[in-house]
């Protein structure tokens, strides 16, 4: 975990500013209501200090500004591909690259190329777009990560590992030829932002290896996690982010990337892969889905941007700027005895909601009520990670009831002070210390997938 500091300077200077609104407490509440009590369904001109998500919120730099201003819009052949495939080649190492216009383009692309109808998808925790695309494609997720992901008060360091022991009685209950890859993330963004080891996956590597088994990464916050192996993991004390980074991609065979997180821009995305049979097939469907296989859904000077925001996402200053203003908000919570996700992770803090409203069955939401009720109190918007976003089970038709029930305070990338952090800390101990009145919700509308982005609720009595 980064070393706890009173205070600390960001890497950078402010250069252009948008301005916030200011909402009183009546505009808030009519917001809410007309919003069905789902933070997504705000409208943004209404939140003060915004923690929906750091995917495509980060403010890009002065270079990347710059950059778009090279964009080579050409419907064929952009040199800004080539920038952009020679910047994932170096960074990365992966050989082959099909540009999206986000991660969930190269999810869908990689899902109906890699799964036949009925293989299993083992993963350190799900992710709710990862396993939706998984299961369109016929397979079935199955969640082989350590039994500390699912405990928020377990100081494991690196709770994105995965379960050798589970995987293995996968492999051994269904043969090696049922399992369609195995996914891993960095970080695991469902379980807090916790990252795998360097252990753990040279590990799994070898694992893998002996049965014939590609491992894919999720890579989206690959940095963050290089992050944490460094401060974490025994002999990466010296090593550079960027070295760290290129030695986890080294150990998997393919990737998908949400170039809107760890990539610093605001929409974009790709799938890389090593295996050249594999490539030829996603580059047929790139064109159908996305766009030209040198763009992907992506404007040229998107793919510029991206490429100078890959360099940038590596450098040792800028993540452990990053990293430690989460760590400084996670700690100020910590130190008012509120309760989070423990240890904190690298890309939010996420509130634990069944410790916080332990009154209310995870059938009321509570995560989700504990969102709305932050957004009331302050304008602070953050977003539910709990039984709404687990969905329900297509066979039974239930709710799948994950033992974590989070709410992610998520910090995007370069955009808020630690000034704002502050008041987010006061805004959530002030929830925090009149809990004892909040009362749940109950699910009005639901739509067919995905259902935490679009859902509305309504207040249940007291």
């Amino acid at each position: 975990m980064p070393q706890k500091r009173d205070s600390w300077a960001e890497p950078y200077k402010i250069k252009m500013v948008e301005p916030l609104t200011m909402t009183t407490r009546g505009q808030r509440e009519k917001a809410l209501e007309e919003a069905g009590h789902n933070t997504f369904l705000l409208p943004s001109e209404l939140v003060y200090i915004d923690l929906l998500t750091d995917s495509g919120t980060s403010a890009m730099s002065d270079r990347q500004w710059a950059g778009m201003m090279l964009g080579d819009e050409a419907y064929a052949g952009s040199r800004n591909f080539y920038r952009l495939e020679a910047a994932i080649r170096k960074y990365y190492g992966y050989k082959y690259i099909v540009p999206t216009h986000q991660g969930r383009g190269a999810e869908n692309i990689l899902s109906q190329i890699m799964i036949k109808k009925g293989q299993f998808v083992p993963g350190n925790m799900y992710f709710t777009t990862t396993r939706l695309h998984q299961e369109l494609a016929g397979g079935r997720f199955v969640d082989i990560i350590v039994d500390e992901a699912h405990d928020p008060e377990s100081l494991f360091p690196f709770k994105g590992n995965v379960d050798l022991d589970k995987l293995q009685g996968l492999i051994d209950q269904h043969g090696a030829d049922k399992i369609a890859y195995v996914s891993i993330a960095t970080t695991v963004n469902m379980a807090g932002g916790q990252p795998i080891s360097m252990a753990n996956l040279k590990a799994l590597r070898e694992l893998t290896g002996k049965h014939g088994i590609r491992i894919i990464h999720d890579m989206t916050r690959v940095a963050e996690n290089a992050f944490m192996i460094q401060q974490n993991e025994a002999g990466y004390g010296t090593k550079a982010v960027a070295e760290i980074v290129k030695e986890i991609c080294a150990l998997t065979d393919g990737a998908t990337m949400s170039a809107k997180k760890d990539a610093l821009v605001n929409i974009g995305g790709f799938m890389a892969i090593n295996d050249w049979d594999i490539f030829e097939e996603a580059r047929n469907m790139v064109v159908v889905y996305e766009g030209l296989h040198t763009y992907g859904g992506m404007a040229g000077r998107d793919m510029e941007a991206m490429a100078i925001g890959i360099e940038e996402s590596v450098q040792d200053d800028h993540i452990r700027a990053r990293v430690g203003q989460v760590f400084y908000l996670g700690q100020r919570l910590l130190d008012m005895g509120v309760p989070i996700v423990k240890p904190v992770g690298t890309h939010g803090v996420f509130l634990d909601a069944k410790a916080f409203l332990p009154h209310l069955p995870q059938t009321a939401f509570p995560a989700q009520t504990l969102a709305a009720e932050l957004y009331v109190d302050s304008g602070v918007r953050a977003m539910e990670r709990g039984i709404v976003s687990a969905g329900r089970n297509k066979e039974t038709g239930d709710h799948y009831y994950p033992k974590l029930e989070l709410v992610r305070l998520t910090i995007p990338r370069r955009v808020y002070t630690q000034a704002h952090m502050d008041v987010v800390a006061e805004s959530v101990a002030r929830v925090y210390e009149h809990r004892d009145n909040i009362t749940g919700l109950k699910m009005v509308y639901e739509p067919k997938y995905l259902r935490f982005f679009q859902a509305k609720f309504e207040k249940l009595p007291k």
